[in-house]
């Protein structure tokens, strides 16, 4: 865990919002951030990471990433990183590096 990410709101709640097709980060009833997907059977691709200017800079997206790929971890699937950020957090932190689906999809 780096820096920015021990210094994140306490309270940061992440949870998988499926009519949305995204995780969602929430300080208590304010909307953080979020991660949108899409499902491709027991695959998610992980689209787009975004956290709210206003929460900018609290380590929050690096919370939001890590408490996602746990659900995703406890569901027993798997992800696509589509997204750079998700995709460069995984890259940093290899003890996720085993929910990456690597098999090639035509």
């Amino acid at each position: 865990m780096n820096s920015q990410e021990s210094a994140a709101e306490p309270d940061l709640v992440v949870r998988d919002a499926p009519e949305r097709r995204r995780y969602e980060a929430r300080l208590g009833s304010e909307l953080a951030g979020f991660i949108d997907y899409d499902v491709d059977g027991t695959v998610l691709a992980l689209l787009h990471a975004e956290v709210a200017e206003e929460f900018g800079g609290r380590g929050i997206g690096g919370r939001m990433v890590r408490q996602t790929l746990d659900d995703v971890r406890g569901r027993g699937l798997r992800i696509r990183p589509a997204c750079s950020f998700v995709a460069n957090w995984v890259a940093r932190h290899p003890d996720y590096a085993d929910l990456v689906d690597r098999q090639d999809r035509a």
